[in-house]
Parts: structure tokens; C-alpha cells; sequence
């Protein structure tokens, strides 16, 4: 027999990580029939205890999956709550009718909570933001373990297996070799280092006063340029683009079409004609 069971507050491993490991260790491993009947319990009846005693028979096993996850420079025990966090929505969630042990329903719970504190506390910018990218982004941390810098053939390999485009494994791999740097230089930096900081050469300019004025200027000519193309279209035309692409409730085709009494058809001919006219007026 195991350790007894502990309060609900050992789900989270505090500040002495080794004595954790050593108590949930120490909790007995339920049989197939005992997790059944537990399971059974909180499934038909929401038994608490049921589903306290599943958690903690399976504490165990959230510990082993965050030390596969070590090498991302992370703490161990943060990693292990965020696990216990996917341990308790998995067990909240298992039906014990599917056939299948909680250990394999839960691992994915399990990692799923893993990989979203990765992603947020890893880097100061994110990574990886898409479905693709997350998965680009564990499959190529594995590799990267066993590998320099990526090759063609390799590239193409983890791509094809992976069903992405190449370039998106070198853009993933040229962030996982990047690093975080502060913006501006520490305050014991000495005149000669300090130049380096970001602050000293990444100057947004969106507020300069010449800029400004010459993005001001580049949309008065613009609004000029196409103020007098659309002059130059019939009345019909004009109408139509206007409908169709300045006006803020934009008509469709078949609105117009029935405006117009001619067929959807013609209305997007007609419109298809009057672009290239203002196209061609606004480029000249």
C-alpha cells in the first residue's frame, strides 16, 4: 500500500519540488477494476471523492511527462502544476464506458496544459501562434536535439512529415536559435557596449513630422487621383464602384443586378471595366 491520500493542496508542488515528487510517488497505482469503479463513481453519481482519488493515483504520472519537457529552461515545478491542471480537466472529462485507461485519455490533457505555459513564458515573444506552428515548434525541438543547423534534405524531411511548407521549418528554426535581448542597455554598461541596445538604432519614426506630412500628402494626391477617375466613368459605373467599394454598407452583386435590371453577370462586368479604367487614369 501507498502513502494515504493528502489533501487537494498537494496538487501544487510549492517550493520544495523533491519533497512532491517523493509523496505522489509514494500514492498507490490503482488497479484496472479500482480505476473503474472510481471512474464509474464520479461519472453516474459526481462522487468528489472519486475523482480526488483518481487525481492523486495519477500525480505520478504528470511529474514524469514535465521532466521530458526540462530542456526549455523552465521551472520544474510550474510545469508540473500547469500538467495537474490538464490531469484534473482530463479526469473531469473521462468516461469510463470507452473502454480505454484515464492514463491514456489524460495525456493529451496533460500536454496540452504543458505546451501553453511553454509557449506563453519561454520567450518574450511569441513563437509560435497557429495550430502548425505549435506543432512545428515541439517536432522541431526534438530534432533540434540531435541536430546543427538543418540542411536541405533534413529541412524537407521534417517538413513533408510534418505537412508544411520548408520555409516555415527554417523561419521556426531561425527562432529557436534566437535569443531575448533588452531594449535599452543595463545600467552597468559602459559607453563602449552601451550603443549596442536596441534603443539605439530601432527608432520608430511613425511619429516624425516629415513622415507624417509625406503620408499626408501621399493620400491627398491619392484621394485627388481617384476623385478624378471616377469622374471620367459613366454614371452607371461610377455608381456601381461606389456601391460596391467606397460606401460603407456595400452592395452585392445581385442587389445591383436588380437595381439595374441586368443579370449579376453584367453588373460584374461592368464593374471589372471601370477598375481598369480608374487603374489605368490613377497611373497615368
Amino acid at each position: 500500500m501507498g502513502t494515504s491520500l493528502q489533501p487537494a493542496g498537494m496538487l501544487a508542488p510549492g517550493a520544495n519540488l523533491n519533497a512532491y515528487i517523493q509523496s505522489v510517488t509514494g500514492f498507490a497505482v490503482l488497479s484496472a477494476d479500482e480505476e473503474k469503479t472510481l471512474a464509474e463513481d464520479l461519472y453516474y453519481n459526481d462522487n468528489v471523492e472519486a475523482a480526488r482519488r483518481l487525481i492523486m493515483a495519477h500525480l505520478r504520472f504528470v511529474v514524469h511527462i514535465a521532466k521530458t519537457y526540462s530542456g526549455y529552461g523552465l521551472s520544474q515545478a510550474d510545469l508540473i502544476q500547469e500538467g495537474n491542471v490538464g490531469l484534473m480537466k482530463a479526469v473531469k472529462r473521462f468516461n469510463p464506458e470507452k473502454g480505454v485507461r484515464l492514463v491514456s485519455f489524460a495525456v493529451h490533457w496533460i500536454k496540452a496544459e504543458m505546451h501553453e505555459f511553454i509557449l506563453r513564458n519561454w520567450r518574450i515573444v511569441k513563437v509560435a501562434t497557429t495550430k502548425a506552428q505549435r506543432k512545428l515548434f515541439f517536432n522541431l525541438r526534438g530534432s533540434k536535439k540531435r541536430l546543427a543547423w538543418l540542411n536541405s534534405n533534413e529541412a524537407h524531411a521534417i517538413a513533408e512529415d510534418l505537412n508544411v511548407d520548408v520555409k516555415h521549418v527554417h523561419e521556426m528554426e531561425g527562432r529557436l536559435s534566437a535569443y531575448d535581448a533588452a531594449f535599452d542597455a543595463g545600467a552597468d554598461e559602459d559607453d563602449e557596449s552601451a550603443y549596442k541596445a536596441p534603443a539605439h538604432y530601432l527608432e520608430d519614426k511613425r511619429f516624425d513630422p516629415a513622415v507624417q506630412l509625406e503620408q499626408a500628402n501621399w493620400e491627398e494626391t491619392n484621394n485627388n487621383n481617384l476623385t478624378l477617375a471616377l469622374g471620367g466613368l459613366d454614371d452607371r459605373s461610377r455608381d456601381i464602384l461606389q456601391q460596391r467599394w467606397l460606401n460603407e454598407d456595400k452592395a452585392t452583386l445581385h442587389d445591383l443586378a436588380a437595381q439595374y435590371g441586368v443579370s449579376a453577370e453584367r453588373i460584374r462586368q461592368l464593374e471589372k471595366n471601370a477598375m481598369k479604367k480608374v487603374r489605368v487614369a490613377m497611373e497615368a
